[in-house]
Parts: C-alpha cells; sequence; structure tokens
C-alpha cells in the first residue's frame, strides 16, 4: 500500500523491516521496487531507446540492477555502470547483481550521455550520509549537462531524504520513483527541485509493516485533500450566515488599509458568514470606498477592541497585515488573545514581536487563544530571534516544528515548501502552489483564507493546511500575471472543485 504520510529514513527502515519479519523477502522487495523503476523507464525512454543504469553500493543499486534486467527484457539496450564491482555488494542488492548477465562499467568509463534515451540513476537513496565526491561528483555533473532525462530511484542521489539537502552535489533529475511513502526530502528545498515528477510505487508492504514505521513519530503529511477534506466546511439545508462564523479583520492606518482588505475579502471568500473589518477612524472613508459585503467598524485602540469583542459571535481575530509594528500591536494582539478568540496573527503582529515569542506564547496561553501563524522566512527569524527554532543547523520542518511547540501555535512558514506545523508535532508540507505566488499581498490573502476556515469552525492545523492547498491551487489556475487581488476572486473556482459542486 502506500499513504498520505511522509516517511522519513528512518520510518522507512523500519517499514522494510517488518515487512520482512511478517514474511516477505527482502529480495522480493527489491524485485518489485525494480520492476516499477523498469516500467517507468520504458515509459520515460520511449521504445527501442539505449539505457544506461547508474547502480551504487546498496539496496539502491540493487533496484538498479533489477530494473536493468527487466529492461532488456524488455528489449532495451542497456549499459549498467557500477560505482562498486558487483563482487563488493552484499545481501540483497549482491543477489540482484548475480542475475544480472550483463557487463558492469565503472563509473569513470561511463562516454558520450547523449548516447542515451535516458539515465536511471540508482546510485544513492535517502539515507545518504556524507557529500558525493570524486568519480560520482564527477558524474552527476556531467548528467546535469545532459539532454536526456534522468530517472531518479527513491531520490536523485546526493539529496537527503529527510531534509532536502544537497550533500554536495546531486542529481537533478526529470521523474523520481519512490516506494511507499515520499520522504520529507521530496518536497523539502532544494530537494523538491531535483525530484522533478515525484511517484510513489506500490511494491507489496502491508499495512501492519507501516504502522510499525509509523510508530513513535510525530506525523508528517504531504499537504493535500486528503489530510483534510473531511474535516472541510460543507452546508447543510440549515446553514446561515451566523452558523458560518464572523472574521474580525485588523485594519491599519489610512493609507495603509489594502493589505487587511485583501484578507477580508479571502476570508469571506472561503465560506466565512461574516467579516468585519475594524477600522481606525481616520480610515474609515478609506476603506468605505472599497468594501460593499464586507462590513466596518471603528477601532483606535485596544481598549476599543475589548468593547468590540464583547460580542462572543465574533470568534477569529486576524491581526498584522498593513497594521503598523510596535507596541500599539502588541496590545490588541494581547487583547485578542485574553478575550479568547482563535487568532490569525501575520505580518506586523508577529514583526511586534520581534525576539518575544515566549511573549506572545504566554498572552496565547493565559487567554486560551488557539492561533495560526503565517510569517515568511524574514518574520519567523525575527519572532523567534534566539530560540532553536532559528537554528541554521536544522532543517525546515524540524525549525517549524520546534516554533510552533515554543508559541503554543499552529505556524505557517511560508515559501516554496511551506510547512504548517501544530504544537504536538503533527506537520505537513505542502508542494501545491506556484512561484507566481510570489507577488506583494499574497501573503495576506492566505492569512485571510485561514481566518475564514477558522470561522467555519475548522481545526486550527486542518484550517491552515487546506488555506495553503487552496491559495496554491488558486494560483496554479490563475498563472502568469497573477496578483493579489486575483486569489480571492479564484475560490469559487477553486471551492467549486474541491467540494464537487
Amino acid at each position: 500500500m502506500t499513504t498520505l504520510h511522509l516517511l522519513n529514513v528512518e520510518a522507512m527502515r523500519r517499514v522494510d523491516a517488518a515487512a520482512i519479519a511478517a514474511g516477505t523477502p527482502g529480495l522480493a522487495l527489491m524485485e518489485r521496487a525494480g520492476a516499477a523503476v523498469a516500467e517507468r523507464a520504458r515509459m520515460l525512454a520511449g521504445a527501442g531507446a539505449r539505457i544506461l543504469v547508474l547502480c551504487g553500493p546498496g539496496n539502491n543499486g540493487g533496484d538498479g540492477y533489477v530494473a536493468a534486467r527487466r529492461l532488456v527484457e524488455a528489449g532495451h539496450p542497456v549499459d549498467l555502470a557500477g560505482l562498486v564491482p558487483p563482487a563488493a555488494l552484499s545481501g540483497d542488492a549482491a543477489e540482484a547483481a548475480k542475475a544480472w548477465i550483463g557487463p558492469v562499467l565503472a563509473l569513470s568509463a561511463v562516454g558520450d550521455l547523449s548516447a542515451y534515451g535516458l539515465v536511471v540513476d540508482a546510485l544513492f537513496g535517502a539515507g545518504l550520509a556524507r557529500d558525493l565526491e570524486g568519480d560520482v561528483a564527477a558524474l552527476v555533473n556531467r548528467l546535469g549537462q545532459a539532454v536526456c532525462p534522468v530517472l531518479a530511484v527513491d531520490v536523485p542521489s546526493g539529496i537527503d531524504g529527510d531534509t532536502g539537502a544537497v550533500r554536495g552535489v546531486a542529481v537533478l533529475a526529470t521523474e523520481t520513483v519512490t516506494f511507499v511513502a515520499l520522504k520529507p526530502g521530496h518536497l523539502l528545498q532544494p530537494g523538491r527541485s531535483h525530484c522533478g515528477t515525484l511517484r510513489v510505487a506500490e511494491i507489496g508492504i502491508g499495512a501492519d509493516a507501516l504502522e510499525a514505521g509509523l510508530a513513535g513519530d510525530a506525523p508528517s503529511w504531504r499537504n493535500g485533500p486528503g489530510l483534510w477534506d473531511a474535516a472541510f466546511p460543507r452546508l447543510s439545508a440549515a446553514s446561515h450566515k451566523y452558523t458560518r462564523g464572523h472574521a474580525l479583520v485588523l485594519s491599519g492606518p489610512a493609507y495603509r488599509t489594502g493589505a487587511a482588505r485583501m484578507a477580508a475579502r479571502a476570508a469571506l471568500r472561503v465560506g466565512a458568514g461574516l467579516v468585519t473589518l475594524v477600522s481606525p477612524s481616520a480610515a474609515l472613508a478609506e476603506n468605505a470606498a472599497h468594501c460593499t459585503a464586507i462590513m466596518l467598524r471603528a477601532c483606535d485602540s485596544a481598549d476599543d477592541l475589548d468593547d468590540l469583542l464583547v460580542d462572543e459571535r465574533l470568534n477569529v481575530v486576524l491581526a498584522g497585515p498593513g497594521l503598523g509594528i510596535g507596541a500599539a500591536t502588541r496590545d490588541l494582539v494581547a487583547v485578542a488573545a485574553a478575550a479568547g478568540r482563535t487568532l490569525v496573527l501575520d505580518a506586523d503582529a508577529l514583526t511586534s514581536f520581534t525576539g518575544q515569542a515566549a511573549l506572545l506564547g504566554a498572552h496565547l496561553s493565559d487567554g486560551g487563544s488557539a492561533a495560526v501563524l503565517t510569517p515568511h522566512e524574514g518574520e519567523f527569524a525575527r519572532l523567534f530571534e534566539g530560540t532553536d527554532a532559528v537554528d541554521p543547523e536544522a532543517d525546515k520542518l524540524t525549525r517549524v516544528r520546534r516554533a510552533a511547540a515554543l508559541a503554543g501555535a499552529v505556524v505557517v512558514l511560508k515559501g516554496a515548501d511551506t510547512v504548517v506545523a501544530a504544537p504536538d508535532g503533527r506537520a505537513a508540507i505542502n508542494d501545491h502552489g506556484t512561484p507566481y505566488l510570489g507577488t506583494a499581498g499574497a501573503g495576506d490573502v492566505l492569512a485571510g483564507l485561514v481566518a475564514g476556515l477558522l470561522a467555519q469552525g475548522m481545526d486550527p492545523f486542518e484550517a491552515a493546511a487546506a488555506a495553503v492547498w487552496l491559495h496554491g491551487d488558486a494560483g496554479l489556475r490563475h498563472g502568469p500575471g497573477l496578483i493579489a487581488e486575483d486569489l480571492p476572486e479564484r475560490m469559487p473556482e477553486v471551492l467549486r472543485a474541491l467540494l464537487g459542486a
């Protein structure tokens, strides 16, 4: 079976060990893996194309030997090059190599790569623990300049399966075939950019073996509807605007109101029943000129916000976009947290707590407020300054998990590989998006989507993960020419597709 869960390298070792202990020989798993690689190689190379298979010293290389044999049986001319001679292999890889009847070239003997319709990279798998160097590094660099497609087995050689880091140099694959489950390194940058198209092959791993792999680790997933669709808000005949939640969005001062309005519109578009933009009196006319379905209330201080929050129907507060940096913003956040509201904090609300993540966490804890924080890397570094969440040696998944635990909030660290993590360790990595989202205001819209889903009663982790995916889907549907204002207007199309409406 395959799974939405991500498995780190050690968890995948446990899966394999459990499958073998349950009666499936390791060589049988290798045969199935190699067969899956050969099937994809045939599709990529085309009928009769010459294929080069590069085999490493471990089980990844064993998969390559099986794939090479299967490709020959299917009628392809195949050259096989090994990092070590077959006699130096051990275990299942050695058995797989015995079934290969052709010659084995040294890596240094690999000739003109343009002679091949495909190269299969079975040199190193996800568990690589050192930098590539020597003949391997030289060949990887040559592959980077080749015009033929490259099919990677498990991960592109040189990519750390847990972190996505490049170990010295790494293969740039056209496609990557892995088995049972993706690993974090398939989705975290720069690994994601090296993988090309990702495919997960079924190799006969049972549910019990998979559970053995997952046991003991905080769960992580590839973000997608399968993770949160069951909790996604759906309307019934009895639904009305008051059952769909009321989000409050705090506006900045005059001439800095656009970010909050975009966030408010996103919250309304994603389904919140009511959205109120809370505006300084001096900016009311400016906001009123742009708002119709979004309501307006005056708010000039933290005391004014406290008065507004007497209305318990106002169940979510979004603070940050264009709000301003400093004590006044910290006071607004403290009041909203003390009122026990669910919070979405972005932009200036995060920067106002520079180096004070513990203080922010205390506000949330004291008020019993659930919260979602949506920083980009700069805001993340400022908020968590001086903590282990900004350890430069830690990978992104680890950093975000640490940050969520420190703040007692769901943290969404935005980027090409956005990571969503909850204080209890649950995490999701998103790869459903587009570089066109790198435009002013797109993050404000994301914060609004989170607020709109929270207003409708979604769990903060699920709401954050869903909002990230919806945001990415809207960007993918729009494509070139995207500006932030386009994103809320794409929500009806995105939601119709998601809900089958």
